[in-house]
């Protein structure tokens, strides 16, 4: 494949995907670790390389208000915040979802205050899975420009027409430099058609958007959103297929298998850390020791039935939670024991790490797969274990 390559940062890579996906609205309000993207794209609206109609609004209540109306009359539209501003833009998300909008957001991944932090956990979207957006979480630079531009192909699909919001752990991904392959503009062009929606304003065919419904017709219109976004997961098979013949990478779709055909423990993780979890498996295979890896890369739609299958012949899953709901367990983790509740005799524990930015070591990941591999600890363990903590007291 004859592709550019570039030095880029994960946020700069965002920017250039969402330029090459041509949206008519860019909206957009400054924060830290998201603030890169917003500024990559007014340079280059500003250099006259990218051709949006571009909107530095007043919050990020504004900017998802801002992107709905676009897309109310037809237009591709695009977004970015992160943490403090992804929760001011709440009550947004579900008026985008509802209204069947199919807004694309990048999200960069930060903890939630209090205590204050500027550094990356998945609390901020993980909050928000019920919101009705489709959720994905990348791995790396190359994969955060390459969702960006799939992001537009899956939900502005007939079928779908759903808002898609595309995650990014914070610094670690935002800030961090790689060099990637700059997809061709007519390529691009050649894999996403220009955006047509029968959801819009229009003198020729009246609609009533963004409307009340009685308790008579309401859960209708929540089932239609349900159902969107369990077709949208076939969607996402096929658009992975088609942007992988296109360009020569492929993501596995909904989740990505790494060793897992004999394995024993079975670690899921989300986002970056996966990295450096298969670096682990590796050199403890080397040991003789059966262990494998998942990277779940869409959290919703949620991928019950490949995951089912993945998981089947291990005896114990280690699911790494970047998150906590407080007084239960890590979000990832209740949807991951919602499968194996549906499978016999495979053990489960919750390892929570990584939250407010602390590292996760290679020595942290071994430690989860040592004790998984160890009936005697896997017993005993809590079934939430907090992973890398200091020595907490009661006074």
């Amino acid at each position: 494949m004859s592709q550019k390559k570039v030095f880029v940062s994960g946020d700069e890579a965002v920017a250039l995907g969402a330029r090459l996906a041509r949206p008519h609205v860019v909206a957009a309000y400054p924060i830290t670790p998201q603030t890169i993207v917003v500024e990559r794209i007014s340079e280059m609206v500003e250099d006259g390389s990218f051709n949006t109609e571009f909107m530095h609004v007043e919050s990020e209540h504004s900017a998802i208000s801002a992107v709905m109306g676009a897309s109310a009359v037809g237009a591709r539209t695009f977004t970015a915040t992160s943490s403090q501003g992804l929760a001011y833009m709440a009550e947004g998300l579900h008026y985008a979802s509802g209204g069947r909008f199919p807004v694309v957001m990048m999200n960069a991944n930060r903890s939630l205050a209090l205590p204050w932090s500027i550094f990356g956990d998945l609390r901020d979207s993980l909050s928000l899975l019920d919101s009705g957006w489709i959720q994905v979480y990348v791995e790396n630079a190359q994969e955060a420009l390459d969702m960006t531009i799939q992001a537009y192909k899956i939900a502005e699909h007939k079928n779908v027409l759903t808002p898609f919001m595309v995650n990014l752990d914070g610094f670690i991904l935002t800030h961090t430099y790689e060099e990637i392959h700059l997809p061709e503009q007519e390529k691009v062009d050649q894999f996403l058609p220009a955006f047509e929606t029968p959801n819009k304003m229009s003198p020729e065919e009246p609609k009533n958007l963004g409307f009340s419904t009685s308790p008579e017709d309401n859960m209708e219109f929540k089932y239609q959103q349900h159902k969107a976004m369990m077709d949208s997961m076939e969607i996402i098979k096929q658009t992975d297929k088609e942007f992988g013949e296109l360009f020569g990478r492929y993501y596995h779709d909904v989740l990505e298998e790494y060793k897992t055909e004999d394995a024993k423990a079975v670690l899921i993780t989300v986002g970056s850390v996966t990295g450096t979890a298969r670096v682990v498996v590796d050199l403890m295979r080397e040991q003789g020791k059966k262990v494998g890896l998942i990277k779940l890369r869409y959290l919703r739609p949620f991928p019950k039935e490949e995951l089912k299958e993945a998981v089947k012949h291990a005896e114990v899953i280690g699911v790494l939670d970047k998150d906590i709901s407080f007084g239960y367990e890590g979000t990832i983790y209740t949807n991951v024991r919602s499968v194996l509740s549906e499978l016999s005799g495979i053990r489960s524990v919750n390892f929570v790490g990584g939250m407010g930015g602390r590292d996760i070591s290679k020595t942290d990941i071994g430690y989860m797969f040592d004790s998984m591999l160890n009936p005697q600890t896997t017993e005993k363990q809590k079934n939430v274990e907090f992973i890398n903590m200091g020595v907490l007291t009661d006074e």
